[in-house]
């Protein structure tokens, strides 16, 4: 059976932020992941972290102003600088928290512009060193333009080829099975071929993004299939629930 991270942006939020580190771990999780620490002291998110008795799965760099629709630097040129002071705020918080990964969102931005396509690619690749040094991984994630219209990042074969071609080892696909289904389907042999690549997963049913079990895949077919490819890292629960977070966990129950 994977093991599960609780994502506390989605789930939990009939709590404050800080009290859904205790509630999850209550609820059975042995990790959390969120979109952003920011709005709190790296100290005190590390300390209610080790409170609760959890590990720290990842969290994403700052996307800049989240309220105004923004969702990443990266991709942006005229953000550049920026850019590159986020990334050391996101190491900063990453030392103290102690997380294994960062996911660095692209921005909105056409995906054929070359200046984008230039910018994110040295992005990518400065931030994958940066982070690197802090002996923390790096990871990219192809969004649907369904939920994210305009993203930049927006296809899963794009993505893996990057990867591959900047080779840094530390750099590592984000590969959320709800995405993939939205955009390409063929779920089990996408994460089949791009295994080796594969850094972090998460889940949410389709196509309404609730619990696993709730929408058109099987889910945990998708859960076996995880076990049998040898996937050892955390399965990231960035779904929405239908309604009170714990009520709807008797999904786990059957796993």
């Amino acid at each position: 059976m994977p093991r599960f991270a609780a994502n506390l942006t989605m789930m939990f939020n009939e709590n404050d932020f800080l009290d859904r580190f205790a509630i999850a771990a209550h609820a059975g999780f042995k990790a959390v992941e969120y979109l952003f620490p920011y709005d709190f002291p790296a100290e005190t998110v590390a300390e209610t972290l080790a409170n609760a008795g959890l590990e720290q799965a990842l969290f994403n760099l700052p996307a800049g102003d989240w309220g105004k629709g923004e969702r990443g630097l990266a991709a942006l040129p005229e953000r550049r600088t920026e850019f590159r002071q986020s990334v050391k705020t996101a190491v900063g918080y990453g030392r103290a928290i102690g997380t294994p990964l960062l996911h660095m969102m692209a921005g909105i931005a056409r995906h054929d512009d070359k200046a984008a396509m230039a910018t994110y690619r040295d992005a990518v690749a400065f931030t994958a060193d940066a982070v690197g040094e802090a002996g923390i991984g790096l990871v990219i994630e192809p969004i649907n333009g369904r939920d994210m219209p305009g993203y930049f990042l927006n296809d899963f074969e794009r993505a893996a080829d990057l990867i591959m071609d900047l080779g840094h080892a530390n750099l590592k696909l984000q590969f959320d099975i709800y995405h993939r289904q939205v955009m390409h389907g063929d779920v089990l042999t996408a994460l089949e071929t791009m295994m080796p690549l594969i850094g972090h997963v998460q889940i949410a049913s389709v196509p309404k993004r609730h619990e696993p079990g709730t929408g058109e895949l099987d889910d945990f077919r998708i859960f076996e299939h995880l076990d049998a490819l040898g996937y050892r890292g955390y399965v990231g629960c960035e779904y929405r629930p239908r309604g009170e977070t714990v009520a709807g966990l008797t999904w786990m129950k059957r796993l």
